[in-house]
């Protein structure tokens, strides 16, 4: 079945009419969609900042399978696109300087795919805000599903908070391991 033209769904100006391009785009996206994803339901993106080198976001593909079932149950094609994902841990030299980045490339990417609406998932301080830049630059409608916290992790046997540095562990982690930026610079002086 096609897009009526009358949705006004911002998808319907890649999937309406009876037209090469709507053909070809229709086409395209039917390998693996149902025949009747192309009736005027909504396509919603699944914003999805899941990868291994974000300890904070590794759980989200398990997150986005659920979020797709929702999205179904509500009518509308949940469209999986995986973007950005910005880790603290690991990401040099920080996060924050790649979370513009990271909001402008999700924005080109919702702009320039026929998704009317999209789901929002992130789990630190940096995915989040650049999701929600993004969304907000594209002006499309947007849910946002955070990850919540980040499990904690263990060191030597012994449960570490999520957030939390050696600290008062310097005795069993080693004084080079604890040092922040801040008292590296004094010890160096």
């Amino acid at each position: 079945m096609l897009v009526p033209a009358s949705t006004g769904a911002r998808s319907a100006q890649w999937y309406a009419g009876t037209d090469r391009n709507a053909y070809i785009h229709r086409a395209w996206m039917r390998r693996g969609l149902p025949a009747h994803a192309f009736d005027g339901r909504p396509h919603i993106a699944i914003a999805n900042t899941a990868s291994d080198l974000t300890p904070c976001n590794t759980h989200l593909n398990e997150v986005a399978e659920s979020v797709k079932h929702g999205v179904w149950e509500a009518g509308g094609v949940p469209m999986n696109l995986p973007v950005v994902s910005l880790g603290e841990t690991l990401v040099k030299p920080t996060a924050m300087l790649w979370r513009n980045m990271a909001a402008m490339a999700t924005e080109e990417m919702l702009r320039a795919n026929p998704v009317d609406g999209v789901v929002l998932l992130g789990g630190c301080d940096k995915t989040i805000p650049s999701l929600l830049m993004a969304a907000a630059s594209a002006d499309l409608p947007a849910v946002v599903v955070p990850g919540g916290p980040m499990l904690t992790g263990t060191f030597r046997g012994s449960r570490l908070a999520a957030a939390r540095t050696c600290g008062s562990s310097a005795s069993r982690c080693g004084p080079a391991n604890c040092r922040s930026p801040r008292s590296s610079r004094r010890s160096r002086r």
